[in-house]
Order: structure tokens, then sequence, then C-alpha cells
């Protein structure tokens, strides 16, 4: 009994981390559709489709694996390939791609020759997010498979599925036979379909990626000198003794900016320790409108954020009205709220998020017109709500040290007091 509500509560907690409000029908898909039949086996198409909106795999790539069911081998792969064979001494005349029981897959680069590329393959594993660019959220490789079984009823689907994009935080359901797939011919005039199709549903945790955030926010505004900073060691201080100064020596060796097998970073010293720090300051204030200033800083000396994305919640960004140097799209988790917006670079001008440096920071200016019957600059609402970079949530200031308000109570008593002693001087001079 013990145990069984021990795996309820593993459930429930695993359910609640990877549940994502902001996206709550957010996966990653991998669909294995067979094409044909071989002498041994068959011949498979595997598409993995993102169907994240703002979460997407970024440089170097995904990794995908999974153990065979029996004793199938991988003949051949074209749009991908395994990293490693594995013993496949038994094979006398034909050798085959790989013999591994737990073979894992990675995309080709891109450049490849023709004959080894497949259509949406050779992007070095980069899959953009779904809401940013439905076109490149997309990777695909043909695979052929053998000592498999050669109908329905005797291929067996492969098992303990695992995606990695790039580091730890995915985690893959059991494969489930679906529908067939159905294609339409280049004329469309005709729709052929898949002899077996089987589904792979993958999603993400935060919890399950990293013990600490990755990112934080501060927050500054016109109406008060205040800056509220990231909170100390937001991201955990276990780099604190290999941080660099930002005039350090070291930043001019060669080699430094180059990213590690481990993804080590090499980050600037500050003291949230965080690799991206989000600045969101309140500038301007208008009659009707309101204006924003978004500023996003990479502190990590061996990371280049490509396709970054940042998603706000904040509830006047239902009235936004012009975004500068940024792209912006509404988020709409639930029809009746649109609070949450995804900001993205622009491509080929700032959606490459360079390291730390000089050239490590993007910002844009956001104005917003105001809703008067909540817009207020009183008690914090004019900071957001929640923030994500690359998928992840960031850790905010706690709201006590929001930049608040001029003290407007004492500015009221001065007149009060004013009044009182001039009703006092009247009587005395009467007297």
């Amino acid at each position: 009994m013990r145990s069984v509500v021990l795996a309820f509560v593993f459930v429930f907690v695993f359910r609640a981390a990877a549940y994502d409000s902001l996206d709550p029908n957010g996966n990653i898909t991998i669909k294995w559709d067979i094409m044909s039949w071989t002498a041994d086996g068959y011949v498979a198409v595997v598409t993995m489709n993102n169907f994240q909106m703002y979460r997407h795999i970024m440089s170097p790539g995904w990794t995908l694996g999974w153990a065979w069911a029996k004793k199938e081998v991988i003949w051949s792969m074209v749009g991908a390939q395994t990293t490693e064979q594995g013993d496949c001494s038994k094979f006398k005349a034909a050798i085959p791609h790989c013999c591994k029981k737990t073979p894992t897959v990675v995309d080709l680069l891109p450049g490849v020759p023709y004959n080894q590329q497949y259509a949406n393959c050779c992007k070095g594993g980069v899959v953009a997010a779904w809401g940013q660019d439905p076109l490149s959220s997309v990777s695909a490789f043909q695979v052929s498979v053998g000592q498999a079984g050669t109908s329905n009823k005797t291929v067996k689907l492969p098992k303990n599925f695992t995606l990695l994009g790039p580091g730890p935080g995915y985690t893959c359901g059991p494969a489930k036979i679906v529908p067939s797939t159905t294609f339409l011919t280049p004329d469309k005039r005709r729709k052929t379909q898949a002899l077996m199709t089987w589904n792979v549903t993958c999603t993400y945790s935060q919890f399950l990626a990293r013990k600490n955030p990755s990112c934080c926010v501060s927050f500054s505004s016109f109406y008060n000198e205040t800056i509220t900073p990231c909170p100390s060691c937001t991201c955990g201080c276990q780099n604190k003794n290999s941080c660099v100064k930002s005039d350090s020596k070291i930043l001019t060796m060669a080699g430094v900016n180059t990213p590690r097998k481990d993804n080590a970073p090499l980050l600037q010293c500050t003291h949230h320790m965080c690799p991206v720090r989000v600045h969101w300051h309140v500038k301007l204030n208008y009659k009707d409108y309101w204006r924003v200033k978004i500023a996003i800083t990479n502190f990590n000396y061996r990371m280049n954020y490509t396709l970054w994305s940042l998603v706000i919640q904040h509830p006047n960004l239902n009235n936004v009205t012009q975004v500068f140097s940024f792209d912006y799209k509404p988020l709409v988790p639930y029809e009746s709220i649109n609070d949450t917006g995804m900001f993205y670079g622009m491509k080929y001008y700032n959606d490459l998020l360079m390291e730390a440096g000089p050239l490590g920071n993007v910002q844009s200016e956001v104005l917003l017109q105001k809703d008067k019957n909540t817009f207020s600059f009183k008690q914090g609402w004019a900071f957001p709500r929640k923030v994500y970079f690359n998928g992840d949530e960031c850790m905010l200031p706690q709201p006590d040290a929001y930049p608040y308000l001029p003290n407007s109570a004492r500015q009221k008593s001065l007149p009060f007091l004013t009044l009182v002693s001039c009703v006092l001087l009247v009587i005395f001079t009467a007297w």
C-alpha cells in the first residue's frame, strides 16, 4: 500500500512539474511511419514535431534514443546517424550501420552530401518552437531496420524512448500505435498511407532539467531611482570560484569562448551568477500610453543563444501598440485571457544573442495602451507576473523590493498642517 501511495505522489509531482500553464498543450511528438517492408524488416520515416509554443531545441541539437524490443539492427540511415555502431561482428557480408540494443541518434550537420539528406534534416539538431517558426519546428530522418519482422503483427514497438535537447529535462512516454499517417502525392491528386504508425510524446520539465533557475529578472522605473536587482545567488553560486571579471586577461586567451562537451559555463562574475538576466524598465508615462524598455543580457562567455525567445505575462499585454526591434506574438493559453506574449529576435538582425561581452545583449521597447479600468503604477502592477527565457522560467525579485511610487501620504499631510497653522495664525491675530 505504501509503495502505491509513493508511486501516486511521484506521478502527481512529475505531472505538476511538467505542466506549463502558459503552454498547456506543448510537447514534442515523435512519429514513426513504416513506409515499406524489406526482406527482414522495414523502412521507416521518423519525424520529430515540436508543438511547444516558445521552447525550441538549440545547438548542439537533439539526441534521440530507444531500446529495441527484439534483436533489431539499423541497416542504414538517411538524414541522421547513430553515435556508435556497436558490435556487428556476427555479420559477414553486409555490415549494419548500428547493432546496439540501445542506439543513440543525432541529426546531421548542414552541408552534408545530397545523397545523405532527407526532408527537414541536417540542421545540426536545431528545431524551432512552433509558435516562433512553424516551418522550422520539424526534424526528420529515414531508417532501414532489419531483424524486425515484416508485418504489422510481427513488428514490435521500441521501448524506453529518451530525448535530450541539448540537455536533460524531457521525459518520453511509451510508443503507442495510432491510425496510419496519410500522405498527399506531389500532384495532390492521390493519397497514400503508411503501413504502420506509432507515436511517442515527450514533455519538458524545468524541475528535471536543473535544480537552479537559468535566468533572473531585475526591475527599474522612471518614478524611482531605486533599481531592484536579481536576488543574490539566484542561479546558484557553485560557479562563484570559477567566474571571471569583465576585464580579466583570461578573456583574451584563444578558445575561451569555445563551448565544452559538458556544457560547463564560463560566467561573468555577478552577485546573481545567472547566465542570462532580463531587465524590465518602466520608461515613460503618457496620457493614454506607457512605455517599457526590455533588455536581455548574456553573462556566459561560452554560449551563443540562437533563436532565443522571451515570454512575458502581464495584464496589459492585451493592449500592445508597438514593439521596437523585436518580433512579437501574443500567446493565448486561455480563450478569455490575453495577458501573455512572446518576444523574439528579428531574423538576421538580432535573433542571435551573443556570448558575454560588449555584444552580449539585445534590447527593445514596447508601447502599450492603458486600460483605464486596471492600469496603475501602484503596488508593482507595472511589472511582469512571469518571465520565461528560452522556455525556462526566470526568478523574479520579491514583491516588497519592487520600485515603488513616492510616498504620497507624506505629501498629503503637508497641506493639512499648513492649513492648521494658517487657522491658528488667524485666531491669534484676531486676539
